[in-house]
């Protein structure tokens, strides 16, 4: 580690090194709660914040309204999408470029 030692080497080595695979451990957390909290609006409804798409999707089914289950999933997508273009996908490259893992 080339003479450092303590604070430092972990400050400059280790953390840089861990960082791309805590990024994706985010990632994948951020995946988990996004789909844990569609599958709580199935299931549980508060009226002091109204209907989210979880509850949208279920209105849907249980009124036979095609049109409003496939709106709801395309919601939900497109919040999946968005979240990880802006806000994961610029992180990530950064990170890759840094490392020379990417071309400019």
């Amino acid at each position: 580690m080339l003479g450092l030692s303590g604070l430092s080497s972990i400050r400059q080595v280790v953390l840089p090194a861990a960082f791309p695979n805590y990024l994706a451990g985010l990632e994948q957390g951020w995946a988990f709660a996004w789909r844990s909290l569609m599958a709580a609006e199935l299931i549980a409804v508060s009226p002091e914040l109204g209907a989210g798409l979880g509850q949208l999707l279920e209105v849907g089914r249980t009124l036979g309204d095609m049109s409003l289950i496939v709106m709801s999933i395309f919601l939900i997508l497109i919040t999946g999408i968005c979240v990880e273009r802006l806000f994961f996908a610029p992180i990530r490259r950064r990170v890759f470029r840094a490392r020379g893992l990417l071309v400019a």
